[in-house]
């Protein structure tokens, strides 16, 4: 997976509550102009999570739990 780091070098964790991950997503592959990882898309899953919740399970603090059909 890309560093997120350096893919989008302004991610702030607690800006994406309810923010919609699958917008987040399409939106940065159109700012790129290229194909991003869809690795990258589970990770504003997990983000979006985060952000949006006070109290959280471990598990769902994995990027790979949030993979489509999870």
């Amino acid at each position: 997976m890309p560093d997120i780091t350096k893919v989008l070098p302004d991610v702030e964790v607690i800006r994406r509550k309810g923010e919609n991950p699958e917008s987040m997503y399409e939106n940065l592959m159109a700012l790129r102009g290229e194909h991003i990882d869809r690795c990258v898309l589970y990770v504003f899953r997990c983000a979006v999570y985060f952000s949006s919740n006070s109290v959280h399970e471990p598990e769902l603090l994995k990027w790979w739990n949030w993979k489509d059909g999870k």
